[in-house]
C-alpha cells in the first residue's frame, strides 16, 4: 500500500493530468457560447469520470460543493480506486468559467494535491490574499497595510517600487487596497476572474510580468492557489473575509477566527504538493484546447514539491468526429 506523496512522479501526476485534460477537453467545446453553468457540468462530468479509475485514495477537501449542492466531486466525495497515495485533494474543473463563457483567456482546468490531512477547509466562500515567489517570502504580512508589503517586495527584489507590479481582482471589495497599492507607486494589473493561474503567474516572478497578488477573492481558489506556492516555494497568507451574517454564522460552527491570518504551512501542512492543471482557453502560461477534425490537442503543466519545478506536456487526443461539432 502506497501512502504518501513519494510516487508522484510514476502515478498520481499521470492520473490528475488525465484527469484535467478531459475537463479541458469537455469544457472547450462550449467555450465562448455564454453558458458558463454548462461549461463548469462538463468539466465536472468528465473529470469525475476520470477520477474514478485513478488509482489514488483522494478525498475531496475542496470541491464544487457540500453533498447536498453538489451531487459530483463534493467536498468529502472519495475519488480513485482507494490504493496508491493517500490525499486530500482540492479540483477546480473551470477555474475562470466566466472566462471561458465569453471566450476570454486564462482558463484553465486544475487539481490539486497533498499528503492526507493537510489542506485547510472551510465552507465561508471568501479569503483575503497575499502571493508572493521565492524572493520576496517572508516579507510581506496581511497584518499590514497594502503599500507596506509592497514596499517590502520591492526592497527583496532590489527593485525600484515603480517596476513591481500587482495583481488584484477587480471588485468594488478591493477598492481600499487598489488605493492603497497605487499609493506606494506601484503596478497594478486589475483581472476579472482566474485567481489560481494569476496567482502562480505572480509565483513565478520573472517567468511571468507580475510581482505579487493581493485582494479578496476566492477561499477554495486560495487553498488550490497554497499547494502551488508551496511546490514553487513561494509564500502566502490568507484570511478569510466575511459578507453577512450567513459567513459569520458558517465561521461560528467551524470554530474559525476569522480575525487569525493563515500562514502557507496552515493552509497546506504538507511539503509535499502537486498541481496540475490544463488550459482551456489561451492565456499566458496555457494555450487553450485547440480542436482540428478528430484531434484535440492540450497543454497542461505539473507543478511538484518534489523538484519545484514545471514540466510541460502538451498532448495529442483522439476524439473522434464531433471535435469540431
Amino acid at each position: 500500500m502506497i501512502d504518501t506523496l513519494d510516487t508522484l512522479d510514476t502515478i498520481v501526476e499521470f492520473e490528475f493530468l488525465r484527469a484535467t485534460e478531459s475537463a479541458a477537453i469537455a469544457a472547450g467545446r462550449l467555450v465562448g457560447r455564454g453558458d458558463k453553468n454548462a461549461i463548469d457540468g462538463a468539466a465536472v462530468q468528465a473529470m469525475r469520470t476520470s477520477l474514478a479509475t485513478a488509482h489514488v485514495g483522494g478525498t475531496v477537501v475542496i470541491g464544487e460543493g457540500e453533498k447536498d449542492d453538489a451531487p459530483m466531486l463534493y467536498h468529502g466525495e472519495r475519488i480513485g480506486n482507494g490504493e496508491g497515495a493517500q490525499l486530500d485533494v482540492a479540483v477546480d474543473p473551470i477555474d475562470g468559467t466566466t472566462l471561458a463563457s465569453k471566450g476570454g483567456s486564462g482558463a484553465i482546468s486544475v487539481i490539486a494535491a497533498a499528503d492526507r490531512g493537510s489542506l485547510f477547509h472551510t465552507r465561508v466562500p471568501y479569503m483575503e490574499k497575499i502571493v508572493v515567489g521565492p524572493r520576496a517570502r517572508g516579507c510581506v504580512s496581511l497584518d499590514v497595510d497594502p503599500a507596506t508589503n509592497v514596499l517590502a517586495v520591492a526592497h527583496a527584489m532590489k527593485r525600484h517600487v515603480s517596476e513591481i507590479t500587482v495583481a488584484l481582482l477587480d471588485r468594488p471589495r478591493n477598492a481600499a487596497i487598489l488605493e492603497s497599492v497605487r499609493s506606494a507607486g506601484a503596478r497594478i494589473r486589475l483581472f476579472t476572474d482566474g485567481d489560481v493561474m494569476t496567482a502562480i503567474i505572480a509565483v513565478l516572478e520573472d517567468r511571468g510580468r507580475l510581482d505579487l497578488l493581493m485582494g479578496i477573492g476566492g477561499a477554495p481558489e486560495g487553498v488550490v492557489t497554497a499547494c502551488a506556492v508551496r511546490a514553487l516555494g513561494g509564500d502566502m497568507e490568507g484570511r478569510l473575509w466575511l459578507r453577512d451574517a450567513e459567513d459569520q454564522a458558517i465561521a461560528r460552527s467551524e470554530d474559525i477566527n476569522v480575525a487569525a491570518v493563515l500562514s502557507l504551512d496552515e493552509l497546506c501542512r504538507s511539503k509535499r504538493t502537486l498541481l496540475v492543471a490544463t488550459g482551456v482557453t489561451d492565456g499566458e502560461l496555457l494555450e487553450g484546447v485547440r480542436y482540428v477534425g478528430k484531434l484535440a490537442h492540450t497543454q497542461s503543466f505539473l507543478v511538484s514539491s518534489l523538484s519545484r519545478s514545471i514540466r510541460r506536456v502538451e498532448t495529442t487526443h483522439n476524439v473522434g468526429p464531433e471535435a469540431n461539432s
